[in-house]
């Protein structure tokens, strides 16, 4: 079976057109699902048109044309002959994959090129190599979640302060977290320290620069 942790007809919804499948056959799935979840496991085109608008003939046709695309099935469970939408659900799952798949190859592929600026404008600014570490540093702020734009302006926030430390730029970013998080929801989760005295955190997060003594 088909895992029932994702909703097949959510993703139904947004992939019907790329299995080629009519806004009626759309309405007639659901009809049939809804139909199978109400304890109708043998479906027919009379009990169709007890929730459809189209006559007979019509479901009688979108039925077959299901059945042709090999997204319904007729299968037998014991004595019995049953419906089941499991074809199509599993030709979803596989499209819901790919496209899982394709979206994970291009986040990588934007973080590599995110990566790849940062790297490049931070030697330019400190006129340096970057080490096996600062490399390491860089690529933790980017998957925790800061973007390419706030880690180049933290870096720039810190050299016009005289650091030029990764350190320096950590601070930074830091800095700029809790003052968001103080702005926006009233309290920051980043670290214990900084809620022990609400007063005093705000403080120092509206402080200019938190004391550093590197260069």
């Amino acid at each position: 079976m088909v895992t029932e942790a994702i909703d097949f007809r959510f993703i139904l919804i947004d992939k019907y057109k790329k299995l080629k499948l009519t806004e009626e056959e759309l309405a007639m799935i659901f009809v049939i699902d809804f139909l199978i979840d109400q304890g109708n496991p043998f479906i027919t085109p009379d009990l169709l048109s007890l929730k459809m608008t189209l006559d007979i003939a019509s479901i009688d046709q979108l039925l077959t044309g299901l059945l042709k695309k090999g997204y319904i099935e007729y299968v037998s469970v014991g004595k019995k002959t049953v419906t089941s939408l499991e074809p199509l659900k599993k030709a979803l799952f596989r499209e819901f994959q790919l496209t899982m798949s394709f979206e994970d190859l291009e986040s990588k592929k934007n973080k590599e090129n995110s990566l790849q600026n940062i790297y490049a404008k931070f030697e330019e600014l400190l006129n340096r190599p970057l080490s096996k570490v600062e490399f390491g540093k860089i690529d933790e702020w980017l998957t925790s979640g800061y973007t390419e734009e706030t880690i180049i302006e933290a870096l720039k926030e810190a050299i016009s302060r005289g650091k030029k430390s990764l350190r320096s730029v950590d601070k930074v970013l830091l800095q700029w977290s809790v003052r968001d998080d103080l702005e926006q929801e009233g309290h920051t989760p980043i670290s214990k320290d900084w809620t022990k005295n609400l007063a005093e955190t705000i403080r120092i997060a509206k402080t200019p620069w938190m004391g550093d003594d590197e260069k």
